[in-house]
């Protein structure tokens, strides 16, 4: 019988470990990969990279771990940010309570004794079912790959690869006639690697991705130095900014108010600063359309130089949605990669791909390709994608699958009602990935800890979202977001890179630092829209 058990290892699941421990109660991670990491153990892809800095994209509650670990890039690559995940494993002798290679297939709550029941699956051990008090899903927003659902993908007769499951011994592409489908973020990534050693890349897009420039380089010394004078001031204010990042100063400048020589130098030094930089660079360009175009028209005209034939520029160059409204992507030479000889660019949004054949694909249009390996870059069944592949059953049986029919409804992205004693870390209707990823997950796993303390210290047994406070909160989020340029994209925070995903926007938009205060708001008015019980009913 344990207090916790918590579903995945990632930065979510190592530190919920180290917080319950810290608590005295008895917990188990299940991970279905044979090593910690999570993101960052799954996406092995070709230039898989941070798009934060990495000063940043890390944990802060110990200062010793701060003190102690030294990134080599300004932008952490994926080995480096697997190594530091598995230096918090070893370091905080983290492992012994990880069972890893098992999949957690069903979590199943028990009315009659307030209990968590999880079955698991491994093929050296066949699997368990272990009770717990309460269960945390730490499963991440962006681990569950979105699968290609091309007519004749199976009969592709060379090898085929998914980003978000890389061969881990890597992938030798070199001579080779090599194609991606996809120019999302991990596409963009692999692309720019890629590019290096095939033969021939063929790029296969649907709708172009803006991609602004990282500027990576070797960490700067004088950043590091200026982290460690200054660490407990700059980590508070990144847990009260807008999406976690102290590198994007906040800024009440808007664009439709400033003169056009100054508003283009205040775009150059965000784009020669790199980053998301420009994505702040104006505080209505997020709202306003007249502001967002101005910076939407910054971005393709830096595209248009870049790339030198006009057709593949133009091709590059977003037109059907607001600048920032999807994912913004930081490179590291990704528009360069086509003024290569050897790569050239595909565009399906208007003939798509109709079938996979033995030899390459084919288009609406007849139009064939050939080519000796395939990549599918198509991103993730985001935030909603993991839960639902596990059965999870609240109060009276109900699948929260079945609940999150027609789009995910939570309260704070943290508990659903009908679900007593199931914690989400940064779930849908929380910052998550609007946000630095880091500090919106220590917040909820703070959050879930004080919580779990409160409970045992007033002997209470179970805690749960009330529908009402529920409905409110979901309310508050779409309006949050309407009042955004966001909802105007066809994007993965819709879930519309999945086909049949209900058309909800996910994260809030809110910003982190009001969040944070929201949720501390809660917890000081007796966990407000949350019922509260010393015994099952």
């Amino acid at each position: 019988m344990l207090d916790v058990v918590i579903v995945g290892a990632g930065f979510s699941g190592l530190y919920l470990l180290h917080r319950m421990r810290g608590l005295g109660l008895t917990a188990r991670v299940f991970e279905a990969g044979d090593g910690v990491g999570g993101t960052w153990y799954w996406n092995r892809y070709p230039g898989a990279r941070v798009d934060i800095e990495s000063q940043e994209y890390s944990y802060s509650f110990d200062e010793a771990l701060q003190d102690e670990w030294q990134w080599t890039e300004r932008y952490a690559a994926q080995p480096e940010l697997l190594r530091y995940l598995n230096h918090v494993a070893d370091r905080f002798d983290l492992r012994r309570d990880i069972s890893l290679e098992t999949r957690v297939v069903s979590a199943l709550y028990d009315e009659a004794t307030s209990r968590w029941k999880v079955a698991t699956e491994n093929q050296k051990t066949g699997g368990e079912t272990v009770e717990a008090r309460f269960c945390v899903m730490a499963t991440g927003c962006l681990s569950s790959p979105n699968e290609p659902k091309f007519p004749g993908a199976d009969s592709f007769q060379g090898p085929s690869y998914h980003t978000g499951r890389w061969p881990h011994e890597g992938v030798d592409f070199t001579g080779k006639r090599v194609a991606v489908i996809g120019t999302g973020s991990s596409a963009i990534q692999s692309i720019t690697e890629i590019a290096k050693s095939v033969g021939e890349l063929i790029v296969f897009q649907r709708t172009p991705n803006y991609s602004v420039p990282a500027h990576n380089a070797p960490v700067d010394p004088a950043v590091v130095e200026y982290w460690r004078e200054n660490r407990a001031e700059l980590r508070q204010k990144a847990r009260l900014s807008g999406i976690g990042i102290v590198a994007l100063e906040p800024t009440e400048r808007l664009a439709l108010e400033t003169d056009e020589a100054e508003r283009r130098a205040v775009y150059e030094a965000c784009w020669a600063k790199g980053g998301f930089a420009i994505g702040a660079a104006f505080a209505d360009q997020g709202v306003d359309l007249a502001a967002n175009s101005l910076a939407a028209g910054f971005v393709a005209d830096k595209i248009r130089a870049i790339v030198k034939d006009p057709e593949t520029a133009e091709k590059l160059v977003p037109k059907s949605y607001p600048f920032g409204t999807k994912r913004l992507c930081v490179d590291t030479g990704y528009y360069e990669v086509f003024n290569q000889d050897n790569v050239s660019l595909v565009d399906i949004s208007s003939d798509p791909i109709e079938t996979i054949t033995p030899t390459g694909l084919r288009l609406a249009s007849g139009a064939a390709y050939s080519f000796d390996a395939l990549v599918y870059a198509i991103g993730f069944d985001a935030m909603t994608g993991a839960l639902n592949r596990i059965d999870i059953r609240g109060k009276g049986g109900a699948a929260l699958k079945d609940k999150w029919e027609h789009g995910p409804r939570t309260y704070l992205g943290l508990m659903v009602a009908g679900f007593p004693n199931l914690f989400l870390v940064t779930g849908p209707g929380s910052p998550s990935v609007l946000s630095n990823m880091v500090v919106s997950i220590e917040q909820h796993v703070d959050w879930i800890a004080d919580c779990i303390t409160h409970l045992n210290g007033r002997q209470l047994t179970t805690i749960e979202a009330t529908p009402e406070a529920e409905d409110a909160w979901v309310a508050h989020v779409n309006e949050v977001a309407d009042a955004t340029l966001y909802p105007q994209a066809n994007s993965w925070y819709l879930g519309a890179n999945v086909p049949g995903k209900p058309r909800v926007f996910m994260p809030y938009v809110g910003g982190v630092g009001p969040y944070r205060e929201y949720c501390d708001d809660v917890v000081a008015n007796d966990y407000r829209g949350f019922a509260l019980s010393s015994s099952a009913r």
